[in-house]
């Protein structure tokens, strides 16, 4: 389906049926391009202790490869709402593949870490134009609920960062270069089928302010969910940035228990998640969701010597991941009344700092033992679910079983939104 030129999809009566996976080649096109996206952050996991040995490198030397790339994405996040508005989601997501190509090829080409570590930075340049605008993307192109949408943003996230690690572990056995090779070649095809299947501009009926971003977070509900995905997703940047390590296996051998736990997530986010969020209170599910998320890492802390056992508390992580990826997003959405992309962009910045962070700290505080990391991800995690509950008077407005995802909103949706 096409994005019409005024950046709207209208629905007919308000109320038309449609299956989640019956959709439009522009909505698959851009999971597909999504799905290829999110594999650039798993590819790096299962290579990093290669890359560790090629480049004479720290593991916290290595975790900067996750830094950079999520700073420069924090930071060029807040502003995607403001560039998008002007030239159009079709415009700044085929923008955003080509810069990420490009690094791609530089991270191949790299001789040393610091190479690296910078093309990594441009990879977050290229990632933030892009999924800023992929979620509000596949609304337009489907007319679908908000809902559907971000189950099947998820989707494409959880199999990005399941087949992501195998690629990277696959390849990775060859050399630590060819998974960036492997990596610029499936961008170009998704390059190409946005330009085939995704039609029209994408734009807003009107254009956002550059401060947009930064005023939405005086909305309290906006502010209260960016702290905990900032403390969340510190957390979730632990175990991606510093499991390779403990786990002490091939590359193969990580990228297969990395891809365990990206199916995990996928299928929660596909299948789990949007049952429970239609059933119970969304900010009880996450808080929920992020209690077991710290106990697992509690557990992984006391069995990170014992390689069978951490690798089901990694499987399991995945699982935890995929409902406070969903639920999340879902309560960002229905926060306020603010456009969705401008939500999007404040929420987004702060949630990539808090990875930006946690992925050095965490990994760095391996020196004070195995399991340090772990239980550093279960203190964070454990931050948010207690925001949760303090402040859940202010998230009223995001604190409502999700419709059924087979209808459609009565509502126009905008590209914008």
């Amino acid at each position: 389906m096409a994005l019409p030129a005024n950046g709207k999809v209208l629905t007919e009566a308000g109320a038309v049926k449609s299956s989640l996976f019956r959709q439009p080649p522009a909505v698959w096109a851009v999971a597909f391009a999504s799905m290829v996206t999110f594999m650039g952050i798993g590819l790096v996991g299962p290579i990093l202790p290669t890359i560790s040995q090629a480049m004479n490198a720290t593991p916290t030397q290595t975790s900067f490869l996750f830094t950079s790339y999520l700073v420069v994405t924090a930071v060029v996040m807040f502003f995607t709402s403001w560039l998008s508005s002007r030239i159009g989601t079709r415009s700044t997501m085929l923008i955003g593949l080509a810069v990420i190509a490009a690094a791609a090829v530089g991270c191949a080409l790299s001789s040393d870490i610091g190479g690296i570590i910078a093309f990594r930075a441009l990879w977050g340049l290229g990632n933030a134009l892009f999924l800023s605008t992929a979620l509000a993307s596949i609304i337009s192109a489907s007319g679908g609920t908000a809902g559907q949408a971000v189950i099947l943003y998820e989707a494409a996230l959880g199999l990005g960062l399941a087949v992501g690690p195998l690629v990277g572990g696959l390849l990775g056995d060859i050399s630590w270069m060819v998974p960036f090779w492997g990596t610029a070649t499936l961008l170009a095809i998704g390059f190409v089928a946005l330009l085939v299947f995704v039609r029209g501009s994408g734009k807003p009926a009107e254009k956002s302010h550059v401060t947009a971003p930064f005023k939405a977070l005086a909305t309290p509900s906006i502010l209260v969910l960016s702290i905990v995905a900032f403390f969340y997703n510190s957390s979730f940047f632990v175990t991606l940035a510093y499991v390779p390590y403990p786990l002490g296996m091939s590359a193969v051998g990580i990228g297969l228990v990395m891809t365990g736990f990206g199916i995990g997530l996928a299928l929660t986010s596909v299948v789990i998640a949007p049952r429970l969020t239609h059933r119970f209170s969304p900010i009880r599910v996450l808080a929920a969701t992020l209690v077991v998320f710290a106990a697992t890492h509690i557990a992984a802390s006391q069995l990170a010597g014992s390689t069978p056992w951490l690798v089901v508390c990694v499987v399991l992580l995945g699982f935890e991941i995929g409902a406070a990826n969903t639920v999340l997003t879902e309560a960002v959405m229905e926060a306020s009344n603010l456009p969705r992309a401008v939500a999007s962009s404040a929420y987004s910045g702060i949630r990539f700092f808090g990875g930006a962070i946690g992925a050095p700290v965490g990994t760095g505080l391996a020196v004070l033992g195995t399991g340090v990391p772990f239980l550093f991800a279960a203190a964070t995690a454990v931050v948010g679910a207690l925001l949760l509950a303090v402040f859940r008077r202010i998230l009223t407005p995001a604190d409502h079983p999700v419709h059924e995802t087979g209808e459609f909103e009565a509502a126009a949706i905008t590209a914008g939104e």
